[in-house]
Formats: C-alpha cells, structure tokens, sequence
C-alpha cells in the first residue's frame, strides 16, 4: 500500500522529534510508551490479546511497561523508534500488502496525530487528496465498530464531499469533516478533533458522554 510506508516514516520521525517523555493523546502513556506498543504489536504479535481480551491485559501492560522503561534515555527511545521503523520481521503477516494496509494506515495516521496533538499549538496537516481518500475508505470500513457504544445513527460527512451512514436509528447526528478529523473523532479523541456534529441538542449531548473507539 503506498501511503503506509511514508506514513510509518512520518509517525517514526514525529516520534524522535517529540523525544522519549513527550505527552500523548493515548491516556496514560508519553512518547515512549507509544513507541514500545507500536514495537511490541509488530514484534510480539500475540501481546495484541490483551488488547480485546481483558484478562490477558496485565501481560500486554506489563510488556509495554518494560519496553518502555527500557527506552527512557535517548539513545534507548531512538533505538525503539528505529527497531519500529525498521518494519515487521520478515515473515510476519504484516509482510503482505492488503494486511498492512488494513493494520496500519489508519492506526499510523492517529498514533501521528496523538504526539503533534497532544501539545497546546498545533495545527491539522494538509493531506494528500489521494491519501485522504485512502483514510476515508478504510474509516467508511469500520466506522460501525467504532460507533458501536452509541445509541444513535452516524453520519460522517466530509464537506461538500460524500457522506456515509455508520449507523441507522431513529434519531440521529452527523459529524461533519475532514478524512482525518472523522478518524480522530471515531477514535475518541473528540476534543481534538476539528469536526462539527449537527443533530438534535439532546443527541448531541448523548454523543458527548458516549463510548467511542475501541
């Protein structure tokens, strides 16, 4: 897939920029921490289980923990973030092209997003058409999964653009913006995310104090 290379050097390069004790938008965890997990979820596969699996996540945590712990000084961060960088192992799924893109393309763009957003100045990034587009195809994908605890219809809508029913029900809302503002917002990080959500005022209310994300 061609945007995810270039968006693993980006999120790789934001990383170093940000350095080993940098905040993050991911609750809990600095620049390291996020470093150890995108290492960990490539090198470590099955430390993904205590992800979904609630009683395998004390393994996952603890792992996370060390990795980062081992990469508190500099010279141990730019390690990690180069080991990242350096791709999967050779014979991991993420090898193949339709894996990786499903894997990684939105997980990199928001992992990106979670270090430049997590300062108090900072901007949204002018995005390629086509890779906007690309975001909004693997988004339109799994927006029902990520709008599951929501006891409304969605509609995400890019301006003047196509828009697309994550949800039907009897009253609904629509969220309104671009590719990547919608990603943010389907992956909890309202507060960060440029987007306007139209809807009845109690709906969008609801939508506020809903679980949203994975």
């Amino acid at each position: 897939m061609r945007y995810v290379t270039p968006s693993r050097e980006v999120l790789a390069e934001t990383l170093l920029a940000a350095g080993p004790d940098a905040p993050t938008l991911c609750e809990g965890w600095r620049s390291r921490d996020l470093a150890a997990h995108l290492y960990l979820r490539e090198h470590k596969p099955a430390l993904g289980l205590g992800m979904v699996v609630k009683k395998f996540a004390p393994v996952t945590e603890r792992a996370t923990r060390e990795t980062a712990e081992r990469a508190a000084s500099p010279a141990g961060y730019e390690a990690l973030v180069n080991r990242f960088l350096a791709g999967p192992p050779a014979l991991s799924p993420m090898r193949i092209n339709s894996i990786d893109k499903s894997a990684n393309l939105i997980e990199y763009f928001v992992h990106t997003e979670d270090v430049r957003r997590a300062t108090s100045r900072w901007a949204p990034r002018a995005l390629d058409e086509d890779y906007a587009r690309a975001l909004w195809e693997e988004l339109i994908k799994r927006a029902a999964i990520l709008y599951r605890g929501v006891d409304l219809g969605i509609v995400l809508v890019q301006p003047g653009g196509p828009r697309h029913v994550a949800k039907r029900a009897p009253v609904s809302v629509a969220i309104i913006g671009e590719p990547g503002e919608l990603l943010m917002h389907a992956h909890g990080r309202r507060a960060q995310a440029l987007v306007t959500v139209e809807g009845q005022p109690d709906a969008v209310a609801l939508l506020e104090s809903a679980d949203v994300g994975l």
